[in-house]
């Protein structure tokens, strides 16, 4: 090995030091100074807001190689020596190419100290900056950080510190000529000395720069450890304390107040060193948890003088209005008439405006009911739930129906021209008293009052059952029972309810379950709009044992991609009785999921389904239901599979169901005909970032036919033309290059690819991303086989395996955006959609599969796009002419995101992006309000799913 030649003499300074030793604050100084310290750097995260300052290409290269060699890719070990296999020497080597053409260049990465000899020899002319801190510093830092491997080892934190500097004393004793080593505390206070002392010794120009522009004191207090942190490492771990002082010892500028940190205490103990880290680790986590605490605390004191605010407010509301109800009881109605006339002289005054409607609607309801059910509509206590989810309660507080909306509700019935008697089917089986009593009150007190609640009773044992019903049912000729002689389970007792039925639409109730009171109001005034809907489900959420409501679930419109993971649309849900009755009811041998299979076999008759986006109703939470815990009925999940199976063959669809976590599936369909996939991949210089893209595909694909297409934008590097060649020699039935040297258009070099292969399946796929998954191709063609498929995306992840790509949602952060961006790999995301397969708007084209005559039937890449959403345009003009697109969550790459491309930093780029924008608004204006796989009670401001307040 030896140092790339240049035409020009590159000074370079490689900066590192332990973890946490503020080498991120040291190079942000450097790099303001004048030092390149590179183009594509980490970005600021929790534990270093301010950002890293590493230079990601030396960073990946680093951490391959010590996750070749086992090693923690975060640099967490105490091996003095890390040698380089061979086969990354021409990886070091094309990093430091593009480099070269720089004058003043380095990097800073901490895992650079376990790789110092390699680089020196690499690049012998480098100088080399060390930066160190104190050990109980470090370590206070890391323990902050969290990571699960203190946690697990709270000493490896001080064997780590140890390491390191033991290593970095040895290299600069060594090579003291071309070594220099710092104390941050010097660095903090002395900037413009430590900046001339790296000028003197290495000979290298720097601009003078204040430290205090681009430094937060507050990022770096150290004063807060106190004087116990050093007397704790003197007593119990005297060898960093040796290192430490030879550290101070070599660094010239080093302004130690060692001595005095130390207090020169001393301990009769020196066997507690494994207990005496625990318990610093213990209270960091501790102070943790109680900022935490503290901070959701002041949120729930602030709240809670909110609600108490407005439960004084409904007090005197509801005190009002059980004045008015005393006084209909005990006067005639036409005391109730006066009274109107009386009212209307103080329409002047605002103070009785709500006193005044609800008079009228007093009047409205008495002529309509009768007095008797009018006061005992009015004595129904309407209040508005309570929630421990503080962005719920206050959803509800804007969202949930009050009083004064049911009263209002119920003024306009007579505007709807339709009013359907809605069937309600309930199950009874030993349900508690209260649970019942309760799910019954919740239909008696319905503003719309055209329905019959059809009760079958499954042979409860309990005697509460038969009295309640009976009770019920004497109280109210819509209630209909009947008692099964003998138990049959939920599947024969829901049908036995069902022939009581005489209602145009049948809604679904469980036993122990609510709805809201304006529940059948809202589906028939929908169904007045809608009036060929053959099914309508709503929003629903839980409700706890404290009677407290959580886990809203905000549901997209009609997904049946989304469907055939999970059975989503569940309550409330509305259906067309001939419907039902034609597909023969519910089926036993599916108990647990009857419901499902039943909406499996009602929507392959009809494709009038719609969603109405409105909390409707309450699913209990409690031990045995499935709203708690849908493992606790595993012959749930095992119906639902059975029932999937069924549907695959009514369909005529071949495929496996394969459970995921969460109780949920996905189907595998099988590959009909496994014909040519034509992968498109544009790509401009930057030849290692395609070549491990490219080495991805070939060494892990399984899928047997495919091609791959690089189309060149105008690459000026010999090294990426080198790697053309290489993969041309190496692949030559399946790879090759076109050159399209054109002003950068991501649509036209996309197009042109098309018309340069021959594939039945298109694959557009990023240079910047790479396969993690054997089986990813047959994934997606499984997919994009499918009639009723238009694009097929995957689930895309950073580097640090956070979600980059998930689907794409219409209107997040202005036209588009990407969905779960940030959440782990491994979470299960809103509702199990991060292991599930879903229909989304839209997906990225960083990978993204079609068939050839769906792309050529919408037009393919719109060109006026030349950047941004020219991949969202694509996919809304698929779902325009009736195309489903779908993420497959089952199938997975890396994608490093727009290193190629950059960045819209340019006021030329942003008067781009600008255009684009205007674009995308004009054209697809409907699909970027109302994304109808995305629900507008969630936000649109960030892609986190949260809700819309």
């Amino acid at each position: 090995m030896s140092q790339t030649n240049s035409k020009r003499q590159s000074q370079i300074l490689i900066i590192t030091g332990m973890h946490r030793s503020g080498t991120s604050l040291a190079t942000s100084l450097l790099h303001t100074s004048g030092l390149d310290v590179g183009d594509y750097l980490m970005s600021g995260q929790f534990d270093n807001i301010k950002g890293h300052f590493e230079d990601l290409d030396f960073v990946k290269f680093h951490e391959e190689v010590l996750a070749s060699k086992g090693i923690s890719t975060q640099g967490w070990t105490t091996e003095s020596k890390i040698d380089v296999p061979e086969q990354f020497l021409e990886q070091a080597q094309s990093i430091i190419e593009k480099k070269q053409h720089k004058f003043l260049w380095g990097w800073k990465d901490p895992r650079t100290t376990l790789f110092l000899n390699f680089w020196q020899t690499f690049l012998p002319n480098a100088k080399f900056l060390f930066i160190y801190r104190s050990p109980w510093e470090v370590i206070d830092s890391l323990y902050r950080r969290g990571d699960g491997a203190f946690l697990k080892n709270p000493n490896l934190a001080i064997d780590l510190w140890c390491s390191y500097n033991e290593i970095i004393l040895d290299f600069c004793n060594q090579n003291p000529e071309s070594c220099l080593l710092s104390d941050i505390d010097h660095i903090i206070h002395n900037d413009q000395s430590f900046l001339e002392e790296i000028q003197q010794k290495f000979g290298i120009p720097l601009q003078p720069n204040q430290l205090s522009k681009i430094y937060n004191p507050s990022l770096f207090n150290n004063s807060k450890l106190g004087k116990h942190r050093p007397t704790i490492i003197q007593t119990h771990f005297p060898k960093a304390i040796e290192i430490y002082q030879k550290l101070n010892q070599n660094c010239t500028n080093i302004l130690s107040n060692y001595k005095s940190d130390c207090n020169g205490r001393n301990s009769p103990f020196s066997n507690y060193q494994s207990w005496v880290l625990q318990d610093w680790l213990n209270l960091r986590q501790k102070e943790r948890e109680l900022k935490q605490i503290e901070t959701e605390l002041e949120q729930t004191q602030t709240e809670l003088e909110k609600s108490q605010s407005q439960i004084y407010h409904y007090q005197v509301q509801l005190k009002e209005a059980q004045t008015t109800i005393i006084a209909m009881e005990t006067s005639k109605f036409w005391k109730l008439r006066k009274l109107w006339f009386k009212c209307k002289n103080l329409l002047k005054s605002q103070l009785y405006v709500h006193y005044l409607n609800q008079l009228k609607l007093v009047i409205f309801l008495s002529l309509k009911y009768g007095i008797p059910d009018t006061i005992q509509r009015l004595r129904q206590d309407y209040k508005i739930p309570l929630s421990d989810d503080i962005n719920y309660q206050k959803w509800l507080a804007l969202h949930y129906p009050k009083k004064s909306d049911l009263m209002a509700m119920a003024e306009k019935l007579n505007s709807l021209k339709y009013q359907p008697v809605i069937s309600i089917i309930m199950p009874v089986f030993n349900t508690p008293e209260a649970f019942l009593k309760e799910s019954i009150e919740t239909v008696l007190t319905q503003v719309y009052p055209h329905w019959e609640l059809c009760i079958a009773d499954d042979a409860s044992t309990q005697r509460h059952i038969r009295d309640l019903l009976n009770h019920y049912q004497a109280q109210d000729a819509r209630i209909k029972v009947i008692f099964r002689p003998e138990n049959g389970h939920i599947s024969k007792t829901s049908n036995s309810a069902l022939e009581l039925a005489t209602g145009e639409y049948i809604a679904l109730l469980d036993h122990d379950d609510l709805l809201t009171p304006d529940a059948l109001y809202q589906v028939v005034k929908f169904l007045n709009q809608t009036p060929e809907a053959d099914m309508i489900y709503s929003d629903e959420d839980k409700i706890n044992e404290e009677g407290k409501l959580q886990d809203p679930y905000f549901k997209p419109d009609w997904c049946p991609d989304s469907f055939l993971s999970r059975m989503y649309t569940n309550h409330l849900g509305i259906y067309r009785h001939q419907l039902i009755q034609e597909i023969g009811g519910f089926r036993e041998g599916y108990e647990g999921s009857q419901d499902y299979d039943l909406v499996l076999r009602l929507t392959e008759k009809t494709d009038q389904i719609f969603h109405l986006p409105k909390i409707l109703y309450h699913w209990r939470i409690h031990p045995n239901s499935t709203a708690e815990n849908l493992s606790s009925k595993n012959y749930a999940t095992e119906a639902a599979k059975k029932a999937l199976e069924d549907a695959l063959k009514r369909r005529e669809e071949k495929g496996k169901i394969v459970p995921v976590e969460g109780g949920h599936h996905i189907i595998r369909y099988e590959v009909k005909d496994p014909d040519l996939v034509s992968i498109i991949i544009p790509t401009k210089n930057l030849g290692n970032v395609l070549n491990t893209c490219l080495k991805s595909i070939f060494e892990k694909t399984t899928y047997p036919h495919y091609e791959v297409l690089v189309i060149d934008n105008g690459s000026t590097e010999q090294q990426t033309k080198n790697i053309f060649e290489s993969w041309k020699m190496r692949e030559p039935n399946r790879f090759r290059y076109e050159t399209l040297d054109i002003p950068f258009n991501f649509s036209k070099l996309n197009n042109y690819g098309v018309e340069q292969t021959t594939g039945k399946y298109l694959l557009f796929l990023n240079n910047d991303t790479e396969v993690i998954d054997n089986d990813w191709l047959e994934a997606m063609v499984e997919q994009a086989q499918r009639p009723s498929i238009g694009a097929v995306g995957a689930l895309l992840l950073h580097q640090d395996n956070t979600i980059q790509h998930a689907g794409v949602v219409g209107g997040v952060g202005g036209v588009a955006g990407h969905s779960h961006k940030y959440y782990h790999g491994e979470s299960h995301g809103y509702f199990n959609q991060l292991k599930t397969n879903n229909n989304y708007s839209a997906v990225t084209a960083a990978c993204l599969m079609c068939r050839r005559e769906v792309f050529q039937k919408v037009g393919g890449f719109e060109p006026e796009l030349a950047v941004a959403f020219n991949d969202v345009d694509l996919c809304f003009k698929m779902l325009n002419q009736g195309y489903k697109n779908i993420c497959v969550s089952h199938v997975r790459l890396y994608h490093y995101e727009s290193k190629s491309r950059g960045y819209d930093d340019t006021p030329e780029k942003q008067a781009r992006f600008s255009q684009e924008v205007k674009y995308m608004k004009s054209k697809w204006k409907e699909f970027i309000e109302h994304d109808p796989c995305y629900n507008p009670n969630l936000t649109r401001e960030r892609e986190d799913f949260t809700i819309e307040i």
